[in-house]
């Protein structure tokens, strides 16, 4: 996948914001909204939202071909595997049957195909560029970080109110919260207060 940075600004209800990089863009899609209590960070409502995520960096896949109800159906079904599967994968648990099926699923349908541009130093993706094709590319991505190196570095943020989870790609594999701008600086600051409490 040609990425060289990862990551998306996410949006609470209560109107803060903050970067998450979850270290994967399949992960950060994973993080793009969900069902019962992460319904309100939803933000594919309809299927043109489906098509401005892809667009947007790292991905860069500006569908040439409409995204369809079913192809917003089918990204909210993956969404949920690889949040599934990432979530048991940090617990140390073995992976939920439906989200290996699912996740496969998605891997079978052929993935974008990258092109080198003229210039022979810029990359795209050749076209057509179908929504089901960047499905398939993050589902793969998905497959290779369950099966590779990283396989191992799933975490969930340490703060017990923070459900994100993240793969942990540092040298030393000691990252512990989904941002040090939000979860790491809340425990710095209850960490320090506490200390001068006693």
């Amino acid at each position: 996948m040609r990425t060289n940075a990862t990551g998306r600004v996410l949006h609470d209800f209560r109107g803060g914001s903050f970067r998450f990089d979850a270290g994967a863009v399949c992960l950060d899609f994973a993080h793009s909204g969900g069902e019962g209590r992460y319904a309100v960070f939803e933000t594919l409502h309809e299927p043109a939202d489906l098509g401005e995520w892809l667009a947007q960096p790292p991905l860069g896949a500006v569908v040439t071909v409409p995204v369809t109800a079913e192809d917003l159906v089918a990204a909210k079904a993956l969404r949920r595997a690889i949040w599934n599967a990432a979530r048991a994968r940090a617990a140390h648990r073995p992976l939920p049957a439906e989200a290996v099926e699912a996740v496969n699923r998605a891997a079978a349908a052929p993935p974008l195909v990258p092109e080198l541009a003229e210039n022979g130093m810029d990359t795209g993706w050749a076209v057509p560029v179908l929504a089901t094709q960047a499905l398939s590319t993050m589902a793969r991505e998905m497959i290779e970080l369950l099966s590779g190196p990283l396989a191992e570095r799933f975490r969930e943020c340490a703060s017990e109110t923070c459900p994100l989870v993240f793969v942990d790609s540092s040298r030393p594999g000691a990252r512990r919260w989904c941002s040090m701008e939000r979860c790491g600086n809340r425990h710095k600051v209850r960490a320090l207060r506490a200390r001068r409490t006693t």
